[in-house]
């Protein structure tokens, strides 16, 4: 089918899968619609593996890259610091805090020969450790790339235009997608408080319609939030938006990146078992519900810490966690938390990611044939 937004990348069906799996972004681009590769954790050797692993993969099919390039973060003020100056800006409390809730639970030491710096799964996000990310992205041939966190910086969309690749931007409210539009996105994501990782709070339903009336006339719109079914797409769309664009359902699929006592909560999980956190990051996120964001958000806490604080102090930690956390019963396996959105609460089984796109399809052409036929008899 053909919308703006199918157009924009040249794709058959309008579905933009953002994964940190490449496994995953393959599979969907291959079934027709667009992978998106969450790549700010990736080191700039590992981006280039992988991008060209996808490219190999899908023999020129259009896929695309995210990566956060947010303008506001500890340090951009001077154009970012280094990692030992801003280790230094760690407070000792929070580490005390870290110390005693992983004591609290059990997790054991991480062994000496298995130490890990500072850092959560290597997340760069100011200009002096994403620029090497950027020049490996645009050596490659992606379709589409994304700023995942406030409007893309103009570095950014320069670079990306002058390669004609066109460069998506995620939104929580209204204010942020007229933003993104004036700052010269070409592709809009009203992604509703529902949605896994970094979210707002309006929901998808009130949220998508205001942004496609805000700046549909100007820019393709994406549903994102709560999104995993056909019937979710024919909502999506119904309410003004060119496609849509989604993460948690490729979770539990058969390529996914998350290990297994992850995805096992996932299957178990209910739509209530998630919660907006800064625990991870430092900006609002939302992730299982477990007793690491309940001890983060108890009044006894700390506190987050703003990005990049928040995931180099607690980068460690969940090292250790992950170490173990496998073994059921534990308090690791307590603790232990993942981005995912909602719609958990319908992840109920582990399928392959191609099978997942042609049941959402199928079943959105089936809502839309439902609501045709209603509206003729």
């Amino acid at each position: 089918m053909h919308t703006r937004a199918t157009d924009l990348v040249g794709i058959d069906l309008p579905i933009f899968a953002f994964s940190h799996c490449r496994d995953v972004v393959a599979a969907v681009t291959n079934a027709g619609g667009c992978g998106v590769l969450g790549a700010v954790a990736h080191s700039p050797e590992q981006l280039n593996i992988d991008l060209a692993w996808i490219e190999a993969e899908t023999d020129g099919k259009p896929y695309g890259v995210d990566l956060l390039v947010p303008q506001k973060f500890v340090g951009s003020d001077e154009g970012g610091i280094d990692r030992e100056a801003l280790n230094q800006l760690l407070p000792e409390e929070h580490q005390t805090f870290l110390d005693e809730l992983l004591d609290r639970f059990d997790v054991p030491p991480m062994p000496a020969e298995l130490r890990v710096p500072r850092g959560m799964g290597g997340m760069r996000v100011d200009p002096k450790s994403m620029a090497p990310l950027l020049d490996v992205l645009f050596e490659h041939s992606p379709s589409l790339v994304a700023s995942a966190l406030g409007p893309p910086p103009q570095h950014f969309l320069d670079r990306a235009h002058a390669q004609n690749i066109p460069v998506a931007a995620l939104a929580g409210t209204v204010e942020h997608a007229v933003k993104h539009a004036e700052a010269g996105a070409d592709l809009v994501v009203a992604q509703g408080g529902e949605a896994g990782g970094h979210t707002g709070e309006v929901s998808t339903m009130v949220l998508v319609p205001d942004v496609v009336d805000a700046v549909g006339a100007t820019v393709p719109v994406l549903a994102a939030g709560g999104i995993g079914t056909g019937r979710q797409i024919a909502a999506g769309m119904a309410l003004g938006a060119d496609g849509v664009w989604c993460g948690s359902v490729w979770l539990t699929t058969e390529e996914s990146e998350v290990p297994p006592f992850i995805r096992d909560k996932f299957v178990k999980a209910s739509s209530r078992d998630t919660v907006r956190s800064r625990s991870l990051t430092g900006k609002p996120a939302r992730m299982l519900k477990t007793p690491w964001t309940e001890a983060w958000a108890s009044q006894d806490g700390p506190g987050a810490l703003p990005m990049p604080l928040q995931p180099m102090l607690v980068g460690p930690a969940l090292a250790r966690i992950g170490r173990v956390a496998g073994q059921e019963g534990t308090g690791a396996n307590d603790l232990v938390t993942y981005f995912v959105g909602q719609v958990v609460g319908a992840m109920n089984q582990v399928t392959p990611t191609r099978r997942v796109v042609l049941e959402m399809m199928e079943e959105f052409i089936d809502a839309v044939d439902r609501l045709t036929l209603s509206g003729e008899s």
